[in-house]
């Protein structure tokens, strides 16, 4: 970035900072974030602002800045003003199609490793931005990786992701199952909706901004309870089953698993404590 010559009509990189946190005084979390905006709008490395605070920013700078800041501040999640989330291993694209990959689904990643061997065949249900398909796919090169979902926008979005890593991951549109006639797997895993559309995250700061089909289902076990019945006709014989729930939803999950004819049922905690994989395995073969 060129250096324009300074005048006292045109701000520093330190006064925009300090006027910017002053703004975000009653949303510390947002002024945590104003370096990184700031960073996005200059297209510079966020370490630049440390060597360059008496720089000052020219008109264009500061409208980009300020655009950044008020969609911030509006709620919409940093991920989206960057464009990127890093999941696992990997940076993602991602956009306002898909959900935000979590830290907490990592732990579904963790639980799927654990139970695939050094070849077989996984299918990802309801993908979005593919995270749990290609951090799989980035750590098994030898399994057969599938996912789905009903978003075609969505599954754009993991499509490109797949391209750019270079991760041979086959994406299939349609809603759960329905791209997968006849077809069967080692493992399914999926995180899929699970909050009720009558809760009042969905209305909070963040959740807000994010595709609300990919996070309510019609009831909050209603989509976890699709997937668990049609899953027999998918598995092969002494295959997984793995599920990413709502907090309080565990005992549930159990329950449909148990009923559905799986064995070795149970349930994972997160980094939290809190309850957020359930997994079972289907009869092996006599």
């Amino acid at each position: 970035m060129s250096a324009p010559a300074v005048t006292d009509a045109m701000p520093t990189v330190q006064d925009t900072l300090a006027a910017a946190r002053r703004r975000c005084a009653g949303q510390p979390h947002v002024a945590d974030d104003c370096p990184q905006l700031l960073a996005l709008a200059l297209a510079v490395p966020r370490s630049w602002l440390l060597t360059h605070g008496g720089r000052a920013l020219d008109a264009a700078a500061m409208q980009r800045f300020e655009a950044l800041l008020a969609r911030r501040l509006a709620g919409e999640p940093m991920a989206y003003l960057r464009g990127t989330q890093g999941f696992w291993t990997l940076e993602l694209d991602v956009t306002p199609d898909v959900l935000v990959p979590r830290p907490e689904t990592e732990l579904l990643v963790e639980l799927a490793l654990a139970r695939m061997g050094a070849r077989g065949a996984l299918v990802d249900l309801g993908t979005g931005s593919g995270a749990i398909a290609l951090a799989l796919k980035s750590e098994r090169p030898g399994w057969r990786i599938t996912a789905t979902d009903r978003s075609a926008a969505a599954l754009a979005v993991a499509t490109r992701n797949a391209a750019r890593l270079g991760l041979d991951v086959e994406c299939l549109h349609g809603d759960w199952y329905a791209p997968l006639a006849g077809r069967r797997f080692d493992v399914i895993v999926s995180n899929p909706p699970y909050v009720a559309p009558d809760d009042p995250c969905l209305t909070g700061d963040g959740l807000r901004h994010e595709p609300r089909t990919a996070l309510a289902a019609a009831a909050g076990l209603a989509d976890l309870a699709v997937i668990v019945a049609g899953a027999a006709a998918h598995l092969l014989p002494g295959g997984w089953l793995l599920l990413e729930h709502g907090t309080t939803q565990g005992a549930a999950v159990r329950a449909r698993l148990t009923a559905g004819g799986f064995s070795n049922v149970e349930t994972h905690t997160d980094l939290a404590g809190h309850p957020r994989v359930t997994l079972g395995q289907t009869p092996c073969a006599n």
